[in-house]
């Protein structure tokens, strides 16, 4: 229940769009699942952090390079000499969502840090990244694995909301227009929720 509200329902929900796509009768092995087949076959997600000058929050798009403990910790790679790296330093505290043409969507909020262990940079390597870091011609910082400039940021995950369908952009469109006329919320997906002790209970059955 939301402790902002600024009008009187008479008991029923003030939220009824919600109400009416929430999923949570699914078991959680199979809400980590669809989750996780869900950003891989995005594979590209908008990162949240805090500016470090400005407190204001900012996004950029990040490549997802791979997934750990049970698939619900999220792994990017970086250069470390970019703005995000001291953001994260500063505050830890990030976003990363996902969304596609169809609607669906994934937010999924936790605590990120930078790791800059060669062995685990070398991991995540791919040889795209070169096309990121450039080679500045020094026989060192050539975009290889071996480039100190490359890091991995570990996301561990805190909480995790997201939404699927199956409907067609037609069956949506005509479901909206339905609420539209009728009063009634448009059933669009199944809305789903992690919670914290849910992730913490998945990490413990994963690692």
């Amino acid at each position: 229940m939301s402790t902002f509200s600024n009008t009187n329902t008479a008991g029923k929900t003030a939220d009824p769009t919600t109400a009416a796509n929430i999923d949570r009768n699914v078991p959680l092995k199979q809400k980590i699942e669809d989750l996780s087949e869900f950003i891989t076959s995005r594979k590209f997600g908008m990162m949240t952090t805090r500016d470090v000058k400005t407190g204001k929050l900012v996004s950029r798009a990040m490549a997802l390079a791979g997934k750990e403990a049970g698939d619900i910790d999220l792994v990017f790679t970086t250069n470390t000499e970019s703005h995000k790296t001291d953001e994260l330093a500063a505050d830890p505290h990030v976003n990363i969502s996902f969304i596609d043409s169809s609607g669906q969507w994934a937010s999924i909020a936790g605590d990120a840090h930078v790791e800059t262990d060669r062995e685990t940079v070398k991991k995540y390597y791919s040889s795209s990244l070169k096309a990121w870091l450039g080679d500045l011609g020094d026989g060192k910082h050539d975009g290889s694995k071996n480039d100190p400039r490359l890091g991995v940021i570990r996301v561990r995950t805190s909480t995790a909301t997201y939404l699927l369908t199956n409907k067609t952009a037609v069956t949506r469109a005509a479901e909206v227009a339905r609420g539209a006329l009728t009063g009634s919320p448009p059933e669009i997906g199944k809305l789903r929720e992690i919670s914290e002790l849910e992730v913490q209970q998945w990490r413990s059955i994963a690692t």
